[in-house]
């Protein structure tokens, strides 16, 4: 922002939501997405800051109303990463072994990888995570690459996940800067730094998202990729237990990538996408 912008002075708020400082409980009984977004938005609305950078997978598809997304910055890598005690990949992994992660969509998609190992809740910060990991109360975890490589800490990474084994979550990976709808001169800045394939391919994800009607609590995954003119959305919709899962793509236009994303969210719904979501 500031090599966008150098005429210009910004000075740092760390706001704590309620998703930071409640790790116990699981974010579905908490209300999902917006545990890590409503104190950020409330300031924005009160004039108390004048721009919020969320982690764009914690953000509900359906915005406040006086608010706007400005920017999405270059986004980090996507996939989700394991990182065990023993140095196995998930693989190599002992039968019975205990994999930590509070993600519904990362647990379904485990057990039908492998169906032997065992899945255990858990919450909190990179840290926290990795320290419940050393002291043996989990064989492995499971967390997004974006966060490891933003802390400094990709050394500690076993394994990076491939999609096709663990699709990752609307948006992972990526920034929104989020800031007041009627913000022209913030938003002129803004648009130095939106990187337009980001935008693209965010924007056919969480169409499929919002076509789908579900929250980060339910298991639905997409990763959508621009290749030249075009968008490729892959998509994932799972029963809470991982009895049924969904997979599909679509491919589409980038100049128009939210058609493709809703598209998307039509197939899985005529295939009874619609079913599986409401008995989350």
């Amino acid at each position: 922002m500031q090599k966008a912008c150098p005429r210009c002075t910004f000075t740092i708020r760390v706001v704590k939501t309620e998703g930071d400082k409640e790790r116990s409980a699981p974010l579905a009984q908490m209300g999902g997405q917006g545990v890590f977004v409503k104190e950020l938005e409330e300031q924005l609305l009160s004039g108390s800051i004048d721009l919020a950078v969320h982690s764009l997978k914690d953000m509900p598809v359906q915005l406040q109303k006086g608010l706007k997304i400005g920017a999405f910055p270059v986004r980090e890598d996507a996939r989700d990463v394991l990182i065990s005690r023993s140095g196995f990949n998930l693989s190599g992994l002992p039968p019975g072994s205990k994999i930590g992660t509070g993600s519904p969509r990362r647990a379904v998609q485990l057990r039908a990888a492998r169906s032997d190992l065992q899945i255990h809740g858990i919450r909190g910060n990179v840290d926290t995570r990795l320290k419940k990991m050393r002291s043996g109360e989990v064989d492995a975890i499971i967390l997004a690459a974006a966060a490891l490589h933003r802390m400094g800490w990709a050394d500690q990474i076993t394994e990076y996940l491939d999609p096709g084994i663990c699709l990752p979550a609307v948006g992972q990976g990526s920034l929104a800067i989020e800031i007041r709808s009627r913000e022209k001169e913030l938003e002129d800045i803004l648009l130095k730094i939106n990187h337009i394939p980001t935008s693209q391919a965010v924007t056919a994800e969480r169409a499929l998202l919002a076509g789908l009607g579900g929250g980060c609590h339910a298991p639905i995954a997409a990763h959508a990729r621009v290749e030249g003119q075009e968008v490729k959305i892959e998509g994932m919709v799972a029963s809470a237990n991982g009895s049924t899962i969904l997979r599909g793509t679509e491919t589409g236009p980038a100049a128009s990538p939210a058609d493709s994303g809703k598209k998307l969210a039509d197939y899985f719904l005529k295939k009874g996408a619609a079913k599986l979501l409401e008995k989350q």
